[in-house]
């Protein structure tokens, strides 16, 4: 399906994607697989299990497949790893990208207002 805006809210946990050109918006969760294993809070998911780390990225890519326009927030580096992988892996996503920005954990209305005005789409009509 063709989106002409999506955002992307991530961390290591879950991905947030929203698609706001209709009247209500759709979102979707994808969550990163979850491993009972007590590490060094140094060593992110990525590095522990770099196999599930691609396997959720791609996911994440495949969600905002056909969009137009993607803007990437979250609060660290999970959104800065999701786009190296997009560029390596799923290049038609990363050339849509459009902008990265640092949002610590909105609300799902908090999030929608940010990214109606980054994009500077109208909110619809009750």
């Amino acid at each position: 399906m063709s989106y002409r805006h999506a955002a992307i809210w991530i961390d290591h946990h879950e991905a947030r994607i929203f698609h706001i050109d209709h009247e209500s918006p759709d979102a979707v969760t994808v969550r990163a697989p979850q491993h009972h294993l007590r590490r060094h809070p140094v060593i992110t998911a990525e590095k522990r299990h770099p196999e599930d780390a691609n396997h959720f990225y791609h996911e994440v890519a495949k969600a905002v497949e056909g969009a137009e326009a993607i803007v990437v927030v979250g609060p660290a580096a999970a959104k800065l790893e999701f786009i190296k992988h997009a560029s390596r892996h799923d290049p038609a996503v990363a050339a849509n990208i459009v902008g990265v920005e640092t949002v610590d954990h909105p609300t799902d209305g908090q999030l929608l207002k940010y990214i109606r005005a980054y994009f500077q789409t109208p909110h619809p009509a009750p």
